[in-house]
């Protein structure tokens, strides 16, 4: 069922359990995006690292600030550049094949882009690049389908609360997890996750969804 998570957020706004703020037309328009590409609407779009739901996540919530700020064409197409160029950054460290969300390493563009947007400091940049790798690092890829949608809205909604710590000077530091205080470092450490520790996690995803689609075609021979 496609629009999993774009209707349900209009909904939720609609029934007063969620704010229509800023935060929210971030992850309601962003998913919105990918839940049309998953659901299979002919449109284009915006592609990063060769995906489309990667090329949503880091433009449109860069889009959606731009907007909101009323910032100018050049600079909404300064801060996509940032963003872009952020994901291609991270994701060309990583495997071909990943068990690593690529939602999440799009998004940290996303936040690049919106940081610079708000502020325009390399340090504010950073920081909301290094939160994010703190908080959503761990997220998997278990193959595309409408749930994607999902991931990418908590991707995003990720970054934004990133960049909103990051503007108060507040970041996750290098004394915590895989975080260090140089955000190429930290980069670093997490592509090294998903190109070593995240090959048998990688396994694992196949043959659970190989055993799932072995049980189907059983119950409905």
């Amino acid at each position: 069922m496609a629009c999993i998570s774009a209707r349900r957020y209009s909904a939720s706004v609609e029934r007063g359990l969620l704010a229509r703020d800023l935060l929210t037309d971030i992850m309601i328009r962003t998913s919105s995006a990918s839940d049309a590409r998953m659901g299979g609407a002919v449109m284009p779009a915006m592609s990063n690292s060769g995906s489309g739901n990667q090329g949503i996540a880091a433009t449109m919530p860069v889009v959606v600030v731009a907007e909101y700020l009323g910032a100018s064409e050049e600079q909404l197409t300064r801060a996509l550049m940032l963003s872009h160029l952020t994901a291609i950054y991270i994701h060309s460290q990583l495997p071909t094949l990943s068990a690593l969300c690529a939602a999440t390493t799009a998004s940290m563009g996303a936040a690049a882009g919106i940081a610079w947007l708000i502020e325009g400091r390399y340090e504010t940049v950073a920081m909301a690049i290094s939160s994010m790798i703190g908080d959503v690092s761990g997220m998997i890829c278990d193959g595309a389908s409408n749930s994607c949608a999902m991931k990418v809205s908590t991707s995003v909604s990720a970054a934004y609360k990133a960049v909103l710590m990051a503007l108060d000077n507040s970041c996750v530091t290098g004394n915590e997890g895989i975080v260090t205080d140089d955000v190429d470092r930290s980069i670093a450490n997490l592509c090294a996750l998903a190109c070593h520790s995240m090959q048998q996690t990688d396994t694992q995803i196949i043959e659970i969804m190989a055993k799932k689609a072995s049980i189907t075609v059983s119950e409905h021979g």
